[in-house]
């Protein structure tokens, strides 16, 4: 924890977007603490808002883009046959919007975004689901 704040604060809100891709939880904790004291200057909750959302749609796109031209060879991989039927049980529940739930269930995140590019989800309703995903992420976990 105590490397993620050294790294942002050597790489300012350029880490954050670069961080939310692979790992949020923490960095949106740690930079939304460093924003309530000004650190990303003027409007540094605005900033960590924006960056983070984008940072996890980046992350999650590219999932969707290894399920959606790989989605033959996606079925076999490992993590994507453990977490597929937690995975269904959520899309079974909540359908579509499942996605914005995944996000806060460690383990299937990023299986989740995988699964929809193998399920071919338009990329339209990806966009926008993933969009209110990341934005409510953030504001909860940096707020």
């Amino acid at each position: 924890m105590d490397e993620l704040s050294h790294i942002i604060a050597q790489y300012g809100i350029y880490a954050v977007f670069a961080l939310c891709m692979v790992e949020g939880d923490i960095t949106l904790l740690i930079s939304g603490a460093m924003a309530q004291g000004g650190f990303f200057g003027q409007y540094s909750f605005f900033k960590v808002l924006i960056f983070g959302t984008l940072g996890g749609m980046a992350g999650d796109h590219v999932a969707y883009g290894i399920g959606r031209i790989f989605h033959e060879k996606a079925k076999h991989y490992r993590f994507y046959q453990m977490a597929q039927p937690r995975i269904n049980k959520l899309i079974d529940k909540f359908g579509g919007f499942a996605i914005i739930i995944s996000k806060y269930i460690y383990g299937i995140r990023v299986a989740m975004c995988v699964f929809y590019g193998v399920g071919r989800m338009p990329f339209g309703r990806f966009l926008f689901l993933d969009f209110l995903s990341c934005f409510t992420w953030v504001v909860l976990l940096a707020g």
